[in-house]
């Protein structure tokens, strides 16, 4: 299996798609409305085959309000969503995110299988996670 796309609540697209464009570096693929719905898909450059839909938690008109409130809830406390990306470079990697003013959850750290990795919060409070492989 390989993964081609996922989705992603965020509060704020405009502000979601900057994070992931200016910091993270991603290409914007698609910027699309539709029904009143606007979702944008990014994806890293080195896989243009992968994209991340950026999508207002709020958004489908499907969902009751007590759900959407449950969302914007778990979206708060940063357990909604959870990425991880394989860097070459983990420190190099907090230290530029660090500086671009991303909020830190973890910082670098080698853990017992010898992986190094470390954390961030995208601005929704989505938790992405940097993993560098055992050398």
């Amino acid at each position: 299996m390989k993964l081609s796309h996922c989705a992603l609540a965020v509060h704020d697209v405009d502000q979601a798609l900057g994070f992931y464009r200016d910091v993270l570096g991603f290409d914007v693929r698609d910027d699309a409305e539709t029904e009143g719905t606007r979702w944008v898909s990014v994806c890293p450059p080195a896989q243009p085959d992968v994209r991340i839909l950026l999508r207002s938690s709020g958004a489908d008109p499907g969902v009751p309000p007590a759900d959407r409130r449950a969302i914007e809830d778990l979206l708060a406390k940063g357990l909604l969503g959870r990425l991880v990306f394989v860097t070459g470079d983990c420190d190099a990697t907090f230290r530029r995110l660090e500086s671009a003013g991303a909020e830190v959850m973890q910082e670098p750290k080698t853990r017992a299988d010898g992986t190094r990795d470390c954390a961030f919060l995208d601005p929704s409070g989505n938790l992405l996670r940097f993993t560098q492989q055992a050398a």
